[in-house]
């Protein structure tokens, strides 16, 4: 092989390698699992996006694990004001206001209205749409980074009341244009229960109108105050 072919060769190897650096060098810096978190919930005033819930029950009396799959839009807005559209299989409706929390079961035509502040603390909607900054984070949940998987960067988020329902919750960051993006919500309760939602097309600082986080209980409807 003449020497002007190898050195030809050799070229095209450094061009290569330098374009891959460059290249690299463009990507948006993808730092650690509790800076990801923190980007959000400080960068991401409002979004919205679509969701896929797969909620699996645990084996039980011999038989084996049961799992339903529910599917619909998630939008939100900081400080404390969230809606999730249930669409499939049955229409349901959450929507947090700032003061109230409501929950439309719509082939019960029944709605259950619940104070926001009693209930949302170490839940995951204060980490989703409630929280200012990890510090106000830190005042309930106790936040561990865990490794990087399935192209997301993790972080592990154990409520410190025992009080609640709630075992323990996984928050997974997929980089985005705009910064850290919402990615899946993995929640353990404390009956062994497992819940994971995983979220697609989510806009950053979307402009959500302020009509999606208000609601007025249907003409008919059993409602329920706790």
């Amino acid at each position: 092989m003449s020497k002007h072919f190898n050195r030809f060769i050799r070229l095209r190897s450094l061009g290569a390698a330098a374009s891959f650096l460059i290249a690299a060098c463009a990507l948006p810096a993808w730092a650690g699992g509790l800076d990801s978190l923190e980007q959000f919930v400080k960068g991401t005033r409002s979004g919205k996006a679509a969701f896929t819930q797969v909620v699996t029950a645990p084996a039980k009396d011999g038989q084996a694990a049961r799992s339903k799959t529910q599917s619909g839009t998630f939008e939100f807005q900081r400080p404390g004001k969230f809606r999730f559209a249930y669409s499939k299989p049955f229409e349901q409706t959450i929507v947090a206001d700032g003061r109230t929390l409501w929950l439309h079961d719509v082939d019960l035509n029944q709605v259950t209205a619940r104070q926001q502040e009693q209930v949302l603390g170490s839940t995951p909607a204060a980490i989703v749409a409630a929280a200012p900054d990890l510090k106000a984070l830190e005042k309930d949940f106790t936040l561990t980074e865990e490794p990087d998987a399935a192209g997301q960067q993790w972080v592990k988020a154990v409520p410190k009341s025992r009080d609640g329902q709630l075992q323990a919750i996984r928050i997974g960051f997929k980089p985005g244009a705009k910064g850290a993006e919402l990615g899946t919500l993995e929640i353990l309760d404390s009956f062994g229960q497992r819940s994971v939602l995983t979220f697609s097309q989510f806009e950053v600082n979307a402009a959500v109108p302020a009509s999606h986080f208000q609601f007025t209980p249907p003409k008919g409807a059993d409602v329920l105050r706790n």
